[in-house]
């Protein structure tokens, strides 16, 4: 018998058509739950719409496009993250991101000089990142790259930033935070949208690295970004459920977006989490309706698929 939750029909049914931002799969420098192709066919028996393929160290364009070729009816999405291992704020790279396909550019997580330089500890329990071991491995080696700059010190976007960002309007891409500090995204934000970059997640803004306080969500929401709010922070014990159910009516259903950082071998599969968050929404007192706008509406509208029947007029 699985020791994770088995998400009810109800929820099965209130998350279809959905896409799942956030999720981590094989092929991947470390071991992961599933591949995307099997993933595909497990999104399609579901009718989930698809997914963003996310590594912390690799570009996945190309994989995705190869997974849409075996599975024309599962929009899979390509990304890239702007650690060390792409050159960190490269422009370059992130062009030719964009002319492969990708659609979502995160900034610096496992490199971000925030997550290099914060001292908050686990909270007891918490599950650390698979990628902390292979940081440690490099760093070991003696290979560990400097923190990739996002900012001046005056809190203006350095050279190649606003290079990127440039980039990054020129070819509709959608611009998720990373581990950027509070400050950071903060800065960020107008910046990308003063360069006509048009949809922006902050990333999972509960976990260790960030910690971002309701006052500062509900700013960054009042600026027309979008809040994630990632099924594996609380579920590995990196923030309380309570802290995260807070930060998701405080700063209003209709500003977060829901997907689930899955991938990890000892996490649920990843085709159930999305059903999952539904269950313990439910469970929570949430409507159908809400549920629906942050994990199906809401979702379609920041991967570029046309929106369903029942779609809020603002997402169409």
């Amino acid at each position: 018998m699985s020791e994770h939750p088995v998400p009810s029909a109800r929820a099965r049914e209130l998350v279809r058509g959905a896409y799942d931002l956030h999720i981590h799969v094989a092929p991947d420098v470390m071991k992961r739950r599933i591949n995307d192709l099997d993933l595909a066919a497990r999104f399609r028996e579901l009718g989930l719409a698809g997914f963003v393929i996310k590594s912390h160290y690799v570009p996945t364009a190309e994989r995705a496009e190869q997974v849409r070729t075996m599975y024309p009816d599962v929009d899979a999405i390509g990304a890239i993250t702007l650690n060390a291992s792409v050159g960190g704020m490269n422009p370059v790279a992130v062009e030719i991101a964009g002319r492969g396909g990708a659609k979502v550019v995160w900034f610096p997580t496992v490199d971000s000089d925030n997550q290099r330089s914060c001292l908050a500890e686990e909270p007891e329990g918490a599950m650390p990142p698979m990628w902390a071991r292979l940081q440690q491995d490099l760093e070991d080696a003696g290979m560990k790259a400097d923190a990739v700059e996002v900012l001046n010190p005056d809190g203006t976007p350095t050279t190649q930033t606003a290079q990127v960002l440039q980039v990054m309007a020129q070819h509709s891409m959608v611009l998720a935070t990373g581990h950027l500090h509070t400050d950071e995204s903060s800065a960020l934000v107008p910046a990308a949208q003063a360069a006509g970059v048009e949809k922006i997640i902050v990333t999972h803004p509960e976990f260790t690295s960030q910690r971002m306080g309701l006052d500062s969500q509900r700013r960054l929401a009042e600026q027309g970004v979008f809040l994630e709010r990632c099924l594996t922070t609380p579920l590995t014990g990196k923030v309380s459920w309570e802290t995260w159910h807070a930060n998701i009516r405080g700063a209003g259903v209709e500003h977060s977006v829901v997907s689930t950082d899955l991938g990890q071998p000892f996490n649920p599969p990843v085709e159930d989490g999305l059903a999952i968050v539904a269950d313990i929404m439910l469970d929570e007192g949430y409507s159908e309706s809400e549920i629906k706008l942050m994990i199906v509406h809401n979702s379609r509208y920041l991967a570029g698929a046309s929106p369903l029947p029942d779609a809020p007029a603002h997402l169409r």
